[in-house]
């Protein structure tokens, strides 16, 4: 053997030594992959360009982090409401976003700390990654735990470049939850610690002011195999159970239930009334179950909501009420969702497919995550919209199953495995590139988002405060609302009000009369509306 292959050999085996020294640091790593997930996210968001918000949640979202940054649970309402009434937020008891809490809190978080809110959504994916590593660790062997986390970060479509890390509606923070609740789960049952109770704790409240319905899908599968785990103890070991788990659990839930209360109380005025509940009751024309049964038509004030609950959210709700619409409308869609939280991951599952789901039904814990997906999907079969960050409470278990049909296929066969395992990282870090080089060269300057962006910039650099009344014409679409505002109305530089007839109109001039007012009629989405000055003598 010949000195050089000597020296390499040499190398290589000092290479992996470090590697398995690191990865049997378990929090290093945890620490080491949240880093790079928060640092890669942010350099793909400053490189690509920050995304303007787009879809009326990510709006609605943003509301509640402009409100918890100010340092307030919600807003009065505005004497003048009716003319900013918006979609997923509510203006009566008060001024608020319909959402739970928690995707505003990260976004708050980054604009506290930074200045703008996408920061708290690179911490929140970066902080989900994290979590994932966490519960991988309680799942799998180390190396294959540290390789499942490499996976989340690159996924060509919820990874650093998706929307989950480059967009404001959410994802992150409950798939962070879920991962805290499983690896919570893992590890108790392998050996009590208070720790790990505290942070089971704390994914169980992520779940429920994140995504409520669905966290509460996967948590009670986990919590009922915790709790058959826990009353099968005898004696000491009950007690150590009690104390090192159901204690610190119970603490971390009631907590984070006197403060939902506490939230909500201050936002609807009852402590078992969620915000979301009180907007669908206001606006919403379809229930937010399959099973529920239609509820009166709500009275709208303006047009263009109400064109977008009876053309768009009404038909999601009646167009699953038949076997084929059902199957085409609410099977295939979830289907749909699961291949694009997977996308390029897939490859892997479906190769190895038959010996995955024979290792799956001999290992208890391969059949507590697949009973788990099996609830939560039975559970959004029930739901009208479905979205992919509804699956988010169990992208940790996506993971867990793809690294081991991964393992899986490497050991049946060595050289098949290792080829399934490089095929499967290069296709994903090169679909991660293609989309990255698609985004750069995308020219979205004349998007509406864009341009309502660009918009604001330009009258908040001009002297003075200023009033634009927005009028939409025939051909405008639902989808792109420029009507917005911060959560301290009064005291914004630029506010959007909606047009209606002319005396309201002319009260709302009145009482914004110390601003410069501006008309804004906007129609079809491929024109450039023109910003007008408003005629308010037309008022006197």
């Amino acid at each position: 053997m010949s000195c050089m292959t000597q020296f390499s050999i040499l190398r290589l085996s000092t290479l992996s030594s470090k590697l398995a020294w690191i990865a049997h640091r378990q929090w290093l790593c945890v620490t080491l992959i949240g880093l790079i997930a928060f640092l890669g996210s942010a350099a793909v968001g400053l490189i690509v360009g920050i995304r303007e918000p787009k879809f009326h949640d990510e709006f609605s979202y943003l509301l509640a982090a402009d409100t918890f940054a100010h340092g307030r649970l919600t807003n009065p309402t505005h004497p003048m409401w009716v003319h900013f009434e918006s979609f997923h937020i509510i203006h009566q008891p008060t001024y608020m976003s319909k959402y739970p809490l928690g995707q505003g809190i990260a976004l708050a978080a980054g604009q506290i700390i930074a200045g703008h809110p996408i920061v708290g959504v690179w911490l929140s994916f970066g902080l989900m990654c994290a979590a994932i590593c966490w519960m991988l660790y309680a799942w799998l062997s180390p190396r294959w735990a540290i390789l499942g986390s490499v996976l989340a970060l690159i996924n060509p479509v919820l990874g650093i470049a998706g929307y989950w890390a480059q967009g404001y509606w959410g994802g992150a923070v409950a798939a962070m939850g879920g991962a805290l609740v499983l690896g919570g789960t893992k590890r108790l049952i392998h050996e009590p610690h208070i720790r790990d109770s505290l942070l089971m704790g704390a994914g169980l409240a992520i779940l429920a002011n994140s995504r409520p319905f669905e966290g509460l899908l996967v948590s009670l599968p986990a919590g009922v195999f915790l709790f058959l785990y826990i009353i099968n103890q005898r004696g000491q070991a009950l007690w150590l159970s009690v104390r090192r788990i159901v204690a610190p659990i119970v603490i971390v839930l009631a907590l984070a239930i006197v403060g939902m209360e506490f939230y909500n109380l201050r936002v609807t005025g009852n402590p078992l009334r969620m915000p979301y509940q009180t907007h669908e009751e206001i606006y919403a024309m379809a229930p937010i179950f399959l099973w529920q049964k239609l509820p009166p038509e709500p009275e709208y004030r303006h047009k263009v909501i109400r064109d977008f609950h009876a053309t768009y959210g009404l038909p999601f709700y009646t167009s699953k009420h038949s076997i084929p619409g059902f199957l085409l409308e609410d099977v295939y869609p979830l289907l749909s969702m699961e291949f694009r939280a997977l996308n390029i991951f897939l490859i892997p599952v479906i190769i190895a497919f038959p010996v995955l789901i024979s290792w799956t039904l001999r290992n208890r814990w391969a059949r507590l995550g697949l009973i788990i997906q099996f609830v939560l999907v039975l559970g959004l079969l029930t739901e009208p919209f479905k979205y992919t960050h509804y699956l988010a409470p169990i992208t940790g278990l996506n993971y867990y199953f793809v690294v081991n049909a991964l393992r899986l296929a490497r050991w049946r066969n060595r050289k098949i495995g290792q080829v399934i395992l490089w095929l499967t990282l290069l296709l994903a870090i090169a679909a991660l590139l293609v989309s990255l080089q698609a985004t750069i060269r995308t020219d979205n300057s004349s998007s509406w988002q864009v341009r309502r962006a660009q918009l604001l910039k330009q009258l908040k650099q001009k002297d003075g405060r200023h009033l634009i009344i927005v009028s939409y014409g025939t051909r405008h679409s639902f989808h792109d609302e420029w009507v917005y505002n911060e959560a301290d109305i009064d005291n914004a530089k630029v506010i959007f009000a909606r047009a209606m007839d002319s005396k309201q109109d002319c009260q709302l001039v009145e009482y914004f009369k110390s601003r410069r007012t501006w008309s804004l009629d906007i129609d079809d989405d491929e024109l450039i509306p023109e910003l007008k000055q408003y005629p308010v003598s037309v008022c006197k």
